[in-house]
């Protein structure tokens, strides 16, 4: 599948893709990290690529409604087993999580290919992208903006079109504030 093709399609497209046999998840998993290396040095939005354990994922069989479509999930409150989950700090961006938190188990078992952490304000504490441990995220479409925060690193990476959809949180703005500066739908 070639980029253009990719980026026509939302989550439940190219689930469909993949359903009806026209794309596989290694095709469109090869797509968002192809997005990631070429996009992602100029915005930031994805502070830990995740390709072994998304590979892992592609040895079983995908099931589900969205089984196929790569996802990234948030760097704060969405833990993926054996990896740290740093919130946007330093104090915490080498303690493993001993399991996965149950929003990304949700995700899993929905067929989602997760292959990467997006970035997040230092515990989400800000409307904007720009914690000292992995540097500002730029917004896609004026990189002198913010992608707003908490939830930038997301709204950047589906802006863009490193992935259609991604994982988000919010308890006061932080899907919503980063849908506005990016132009994006965000589901709270």
């Amino acid at each position: 599948m070639r980029i253009d093709e990719y980026r026509k399609y939302d989550g439940l497209g190219l689930a469909g893709l993949v359903a009806d046999g026209e794309v596989t998840p290694r095709e469109l998993l090869d797509c968002a990290l192809g997005q990631v290396k070429s996009i992602d040095p100029r915005l930031n939005a994805v502070v830990r690529v995740m390709s072994e354990q998304a590979d892992d994922q592609l040895t079983r069989p995908l099931q589900g409604p969205f089984a196929g479509v790569p996802f990234l999930i948030k760097d704060l409150s969405q833990d993926y087993a054996g990896l740290p989950t740093s919130s946007g700090s330093r104090s915490l961006t080498d303690l493993p999580m001993p399991e996965h938190s149950t929003v990304v188990q949700r995700w899993l078992d929905a067929g989602l290919v997760i292959f990467g952490k997006t970035n997040t304000p230092e515990f989400g504490a800000k409307g904007i992208t720009e914690p000292a441990v992995h540097g500002a995220t730029r917004n896609p479409w004026d990189r002198s903006r913010t992608p707003g925060g908490s939830s930038g690193g997301s709204a950047a990476a589906v802006a863009s079109g490193i992935v259609p959809v991604a994982g988000a949180n919010d308890g006061g703005g932080s899907i919503r504030i980063p849908a506005a500066c990016c132009g994006l739908v965000g589901l709270k």
